[in-house]
């Protein structure tokens, strides 16, 4: 029973169930920031730790997951650690198809569905540009770029409309192909450690605007 019920567990809620149920009680200056997503948002803490040293930052990245996922642990992973900002960069292994084929409506709608439950609860948002990337070494030949574009471009105007804070990880990171920097990528996918010495400062500047909002 107990092995069919793990093998039930599609969005991985069990990652990180220990962890939350010993996460520090907030006190009531504190200000929690989740980051959530997947692999490039897990690997952060690994390849570049010191962001997460001595800050209110929790990691909730899990590798490989599609918003669908996300959504579902959403509440687990997000709602019940009280955060004060979520910072969301999701839709990349949508694209990559690593859980079936997704349009970019399905990605939107799961993105903007995990928006309207933080706002339920008063968790303010930040909204991240999917990084660039020519192609997928795991699932090769989905020729990503366009749908990368596109659903940046529909990100960007709905956190604009929804004075949201939106962090455009791309335009910093893309190259000449429309593909990550090599410089900032072992893979042409995830961030090296150069890569996430990018991505910190905007994040940084994202976190401090979205918690002087009122």
């Amino acid at each position: 029973m107990a092995d069919n019920f793990q093998s039930q567990d599609w969005p991985n809620l069990k990652k990180y169930r220990e962890k939350n149920s010993i996460l520090p009680l907030l006190k009531q200056e504190d200000e929690r920031v989740i980051f959530f997503g997947d692999s490039i948002t897990e690997f952060w803490s690994t390849v570049d730790p010191n962001f997460f040293a001595d800050k209110k930052y929790v990691n909730r990245g899990i590798s490989g997951q599609t918003t669908p996922q996300m959504l579902i642990r959403f509440r687990a992973d997000v709602i019940a650690l009280k955060p004060t900002v979520v910072v969301i960069l999701a839709g990349i292994n949508d694209i990559a198809g690593n859980t079936g084929f997704s349009t970019i409506a399905m990605i939107t709608d799961n993105i903007f569905s995990m928006i309207d439950i933080a706002k339920a609860n008063k968790i303010k948002v930040i909204l991240c540009s999917v990084l660039p990337a020519f192609d997928f070494h795991w699932r090769p030949n989905q020729e990503p770029i366009e749908k990368i574009k596109t659903l940046n471009e529909i990100l960007k105007d709905y956190a604009f409309a929804n004075k949201i804070e939106f962090i455009d990880y791309y335009s910093s990171m893309v190259d000449d192909c429309q593909g990550l920097k090599k410089e900032l990528s072992d893979d042409g996918v995830h961030p090296n450690k150069s890569g996430y010495q990018v991505m910190q400062p905007l994040a940084e500047k994202a976190i401090m605007l979205a918690l002087s909002r009122k």
